[in-house]
């Protein structure tokens, strides 16, 4: 089975919003890292990185996540993950991935687009 690796990107609000589809791996996180990079150049320091449909995330995807991190905190922007409990088949493979090396305590994580946009939701706990 081959999963193609997609970024889309569209606004709502106030937010720039990343939709990642595949495996964040070693091939494709430099993909992710040049959007980001690219949302950010043109101004906007509001990022939702949309990885509901990411099926894999190994080192190199958790080390874009974090960089991003990085980046739009510089900016003094904020960055939102949506993980959804149950998310790529049979559950959220990034949320195992970052909750089990320790960072996803790092990201403000919402289930869904309307959470991760919405000034007055919180986050999901870690």
């Amino acid at each position: 089975m081959v999963v193609a690796f997609n970024v889309t990107g569209n606004e709502q609000g106030d937010w720039a919003v990343l939709s990642v589809t595949g495996e964040l791996d070693l091939v494709t996180s430099p993909v992710l890292r040049q959007r980001v990079h690219d949302v950010v150049a043109e101004g906007r320091h509001s990022l939702v990185l949309d990885l509901s449909d990411v099926y894999f995330c190994d080192s190199s995807g958790v080390g874009v996540l974090i960089a991003s991190r990085r980046l739009i905190r510089s900016c003094q922007g904020d960055l939102r993950l949506i993980l959804p409990a149950q998310g790529a088949a049979d559950g959220s493979h990034v949320n195992r991935v970052l909750g089990a090396l320790g960072v996803r305590r790092l990201f403000e994580v919402h289930p869904d687009l309307d959470s991760a946009t919405d000034e007055e939701a919180g986050p999901l706990s870690a």
